[in-house]
């Protein structure tokens, strides 16, 4: 089995590291991100998801709450599985800071319901 996140904690894969800590590391995504500032903080040994070692998802999200604190407003999400939106199968959390209008829409805000409602209406014209 190939894990990317594997191999960029082993240091076999291109990754821009932003903070290491033992066992753990902080990543910028490949694409960007969504926001400025937006992170990935992944273990550097095979974790499947947020439910496969506490322990191991406990100094993750440690972490990742380090860096949440660095902003005055942020998301950390992480998913499990397939039907909630897991794409890799390697635990990481998503660090992203937000401001006032950033226009990003999380699936249960106010925001994405009127998105979703605007491209309903603009498809039954």
């Amino acid at each position: 089995m190939t894990c990317v996140f594997c191999d960029i904690g082993r240091g076999t894969a291109p990754a821009e590291v932003v903070r290491a800590w033992p066992g753990v590391i902080a990543i910028r995504p490949r694409s960007g991100g969504v926001t400025p500032g937006h992170v990935m903080v992944i273990p550097t040994v095979h974790v499947a998801d947020a439910g496969t070692d506490p322990a191991v998802t406990a100094e993750v999200m440690r972490r990742a709450a380090e860096l949440m604190a660095e902003y005055p407003a942020a998301n950390i999400i992480t998913s499990k599985g397939a039907e909630a939106t897991q794409s890799v199968f390697h635990l990481h959390v998503h660090v992203v800071p937000r401001e006032a209008e950033d226009g990003l829409p999380l699936p249960w805000t106010p925001q994405h319901a009127a998105r979703a409602a605007a491209a309903q209406i603009g498809t039954t014209k």
